[in-house]
């Protein structure tokens, strides 16, 4: 892994500049696959405040709205993005340019939060985990979704090349990677699914 790279700041500058035609773009029509699932497990949750960690253009929410009636919250790092969202999801969702490692929420405010197509982004994957876990409530549900790649050498082949390109991504996980950042930390991780073979969606419930 390339430590001396900026991904947070090459992951800001890829989205800011995809912002305003983001769901024409690839990366936009390749985690559409993704949104079904996660809207149908959102859905049978009973919550009453969700975040949507790593809101994009708000697609996620904009699609829950019209399902589920709650208190919607959405973060994102790249400013552009939270713009486009304002104007798609107007003035009852709270918007705000944050950093998954760094949430501005309050401990145990959030029955539900959801990750789509935003965790191969964090440079501290075990920081962001903690956050999550921190502002979920005990007996919460967080709903994640991510690109992956099967087979272990292909993915880190996959990985050693993107971090030679200026998308800020990461890291793609594989399930035996990412289910101990979540089980690590007091999470029970459930309902795991693949999807096409190139994403996978699961649950993870905070324990006491």
């Amino acid at each position: 892994m390339d430590e001396k790279k900026d991904f947070r700041k090459e992951t800001k500058q890829y989205f800011d500049k995809q912002a305003k035609d983001y769901d024409n773009s690839a990366d936009g029509k390749f985690v559409r696959c993704l949104y079904e699932e996660i809207v149908k497990r959102a859905v049978s949750f009973p919550a009453e405040t969700v975040l949507d960690l790593g809101c994009g253009n708000g697609n996620i929410i904009g699609l829950l709205k019209k399902e589920k009636e709650a208190r919607y919250y959405g973060v994102d790092l790249s400013d552009e993005m939270i713009q486009e969202a304002g104007k798609r999801l107007g003035e009852d969702v709270r918007l705000e340019t944050a950093d998954a490692a760094d949430l501005p929420f309050s401990d145990e405010y959030f029955d539900l939060i959801i990750c789509n197509a935003s965790f191969h982004h964090y440079t501290n994957p075990e920081k962001a985990v903690s956050e999550m876990r921190r502002v979920l409530k005990t007996g919460g549900t967080l709903i994640l979704g991510d690109p992956t790649i099967p087979g272990k050498w292909l993915r880190k082949f996959l990985n050693w090349g993107l971090h030679q390109g200026n998308t800020g991504d990461h890291r793609i996980y594989g399930k035996q990677d990412i289910v101990p950042l979540f089980t690590g930390q007091g999470f029970e991780v459930k309902n795991w699914k693949y999807i096409r073979c190139r994403t996978f969606v699961f649950n993870a419930v905070k324990k006491k």
